[in-house]
């Protein structure tokens, strides 16, 4: 490991961002943040669409920064066409400082980074960022070994992508699936719409609208 990233690790364990975004523990009881968060999604690989209002960057950024709370370090690997755009991250309360970002150039080499990073045992959230459109396939096999990796670091690994709610999960390993959306609320803010489409634990049909407020770009 580089001196640069032990550095940075060292600093993402100690961050304590301050967020513009509302938490999710501020405004879901406790049944629902056992079914969603950080601690919900840990030994598990879990799939974010959308397509049109998406709000998928809005709700993959609150798991960063739930994250970067509890300390834990986070990476997000991104293709080149994905919509990662740190500025915007920023404002939204994320410590770049203390966020990993990879950029890849196809899914197969993001697979095989974030493998890399969970083997490493340092980090709690790996973010892939598959959210700049086309179909997006990550072999079985990949993914059956970040299931396996997430598991036995106790890690959460999150997939964005761009696709309608009737398209197919990256795969039959994806444990689960919410599809986010961002309605309008007034001139001040919005509400993200999260429906889970596929759940493994407690089963897919539950749903949850949360204001948020953010910068323009998410």
């Amino acid at each position: 490991m580089s001196d640069d990233l032990r550095d940075l690790l060292a600093k993402a364990k100690g961050v304590a961002a301050a967020a513009r975004i509302l938490r999710l523990d501020e405004l879901a009881s406790p049944t629902e943040h056992e079914r969603w968060g950080l601690d919900a999604m840990r030994g598990r690989v879990v799939e974010l669409s959308a397509r049109g209002a998406s709000a998928t960057l809005t709700t993959a950024v609150e798991l960063v920064l739930e994250a970067q709370r509890a300390a834990e370090p986070v990476a997000w690997v991104t293709l080149a066409n994905a919509t990662f755009y740190p500025p915007d991250v920023a404002e939204s309360g994320v410590d770049l400082a203390a966020l990993v970002v990879v950029r890849v150039r196809d899914t197969t080499s993001a697979a095989r980074s974030a493998e890399q990073l969970l083997r490493s045992g340092a980090f709690g959230l790996i973010v892939l960022d598959f959210g700049g459109g086309g179909e997006v396939e990550v072999p079985l096999a990949h993914l059956g070994r970040l299931v396996t990796l997430a598991q036995t670091h106790d890690a959460a690994v999150v997939c964005i992508t761009k696709k309608a709610n009737d398209t197919q999960s990256l795969g039959s390993l994806i444990s689960l699936r919410a599809e986010a959306l961002r309605l309008r609320d007034g001139d001040r803010g919005y509400e993200v719409a999260l429906r889970v489409l596929k759940d493994k634990r407690r089963g897919p049909g539950w749903t949850r609208t949360l204001k948020r407020r953010g910068p323009a770009g998410f």
